[in-house]
């Protein structure tokens, strides 16, 4: 009988069974005989007397996928809606070989690499080394955070992202702001131009925005070597968006502008998703808009609403929507009636000459803020839905639609009171 005993071991002398030394490591065998002994399972040495060894097989390697080239893109707020559909779109892109994604938690998009982490902590800086693009989303737009703690978020964290990016020698930067920053006013061409100054008076969100636009043209000019862009979406839309203007039409009636001319233009997010995939692989740069193509007139939304509009002077809804927000029933200040008042309409010129085009035009995305909206409001006591239930929208012209509805409501009960 042939015995090993280990790697580097010697077979027996003299026809003698070696004394096996001890191995902590190894179990017992179990053996009928309690005279036998288990060989232990090494190798064995050469012998005159050695069973021959058999040819070994050769075995099969698991074919390694080919590695993918292309830019690693690093995206924060990446669980978040817009987040999440720009994700999706970068893990399958040809021209992107890495995705990292940056949010406070994980979010369901497969195929990236998640971080988790506060865009606020300097910590950022080791998430996104290596990445050639920061496409910056960790924006909160919340109608219910305070509004210092949403600043705190949104002006610092974008501060934080662009100096880290800066200093990891980053070569672009993407952050989104808003075509709102343009602001709306009556002489407002139809459509501005992308280079047109920022006019939006510095209020609610609105003074975030612009925060973050002076942000990223503060990096232009103290990082000469980091490529800035800045993405300013129309009225944002889509499945889970929550903004001012998705809350317009959540009032029970749309608010008019006596003698006012609005135009209503929306962005989707999947088309706001595509245009920030150009942006990251460097399509585009320097100031790019992004929404569908033209706009409605405010006839046409009332057709395509069915809802109808209660029309009031500028200076009673002017009126009306300050003393809402100031005494905390409105969230948006009385600035924000310009966007139902007077035309801002974006035209996408870079975009489109970097090949991007829209996939859903304005009648369509009306469709999906109306099915979002859909039984969320109330007045005079019917049922508010999922949204605040404060005032039907929550928007200065939901919430002075509101006011109005219930003064006609009231009224309207003294006329049938029994005197």
């Amino acid at each position: 009988m042939v015995t090993g005993i280990g790697v580097g071991g010697t077979p027996a002398a003299n026809g003698r069974r070696p004394r096996r030394p001890a191995n902590p490591l190894a179990e017992p065998a179990a053996a009928s005989d309690p005279g036998d002994e288990a060989p232990a399972a090494t190798v064995e040495p050469a012998s005159s007397t050695s069973i021959p060894a058999q040819p070994s097989r050769p075995t099969a390697r698991r074919a390694r996928a080919p590695r993918r080239t292309g830019a690693t893109v690093a995206v924060t707020g990446a669980a978040g809606v817009i987040g999440s559909a720009l994700v999706q779109r970068l893990v399958g892109h040809g021209d992107v070989a890495k995705v990292v994604a940056i949010d406070v938690r994980r979010g369901p998009t497969a195929g990236a690499t998640w971080k988790v982490g506060d865009v606020r902590d300097p910590v950022v800086a080791q998430q996104i080394t290596g990445a050639d693009a920061v496409v910056h989303l960790a924006v909160d737009w919340s109608l219910r955070t305070p509004s210092a703690e949403r600043s705190a978020l949104n002006v610092r964290g974008t501060q934080t992202v662009v100096t880290a990016a800066a200093a990891a020698g980053i070569a672009r930067v993407v952050v989104v702001t808003s075509a709102a920053v343009y602001g709306a006013l009556a002489d407002n061409p139809t459509p501005l131009p992308e280079d047109a100054p920022l006019q939006a008076p510095p209020e609610g969100i609105i003074a975030d925005l612009l925060e973050i636009e002076r942000v990223a043209e503060d990096a232009r000019r103290v990082h000469p070597g980091l490529t800035v862009t800045v993405v300013r979406p129309a009225a944002l839309v889509g499945p889970g968006v929550d903004t001012l203007v998705t809350r317009h039409f959540a009032a029970p009636r749309l608010l008019c502008i006596k003698d006012s001319a609005p135009t209503w233009q929306f962005c989707h997010v999947d088309d706001l998703a595509a245009a920030l995939v150009l942006a990251a692989l460097g399509a585009v740069t320097g100031v790019v808009t992004v929404g569908s193509d033209g706009y409605l007139v405010q006839q046409r939304v009332e057709d395509l609403s069915g809802m109808k509009r209660v029309e009031v002077s500028a200076a009673f809804a002017f009126a009306t929507a300050e003393r809402l927000h100031r005494v905390g029933v409105s969230p948006a200040p009385a600035s924000e009636l310009a966007y139902v008042m007077y035309p801002l309409v974006v035209p996408s010129t870079r975009l489109r000459a970097a090949g991007w085009l829209p996939e859903h035009d304005n009648e369509s995305c009306l469709r999906v803020v109306l099915d979002e909206v859909r039984g969320d409001y109330t007045l005079a006591g019917r049922r508010i839905g999922r949204r605040d239930a404060t005032v039907a929208g929550a928007s200065a012209a939901g919430a002075t639609v509101a006011v109005l509805g219930a003064a006609a409501f009231v009224r309207a009960a003294r006329r049938v009171r029994p005197r």
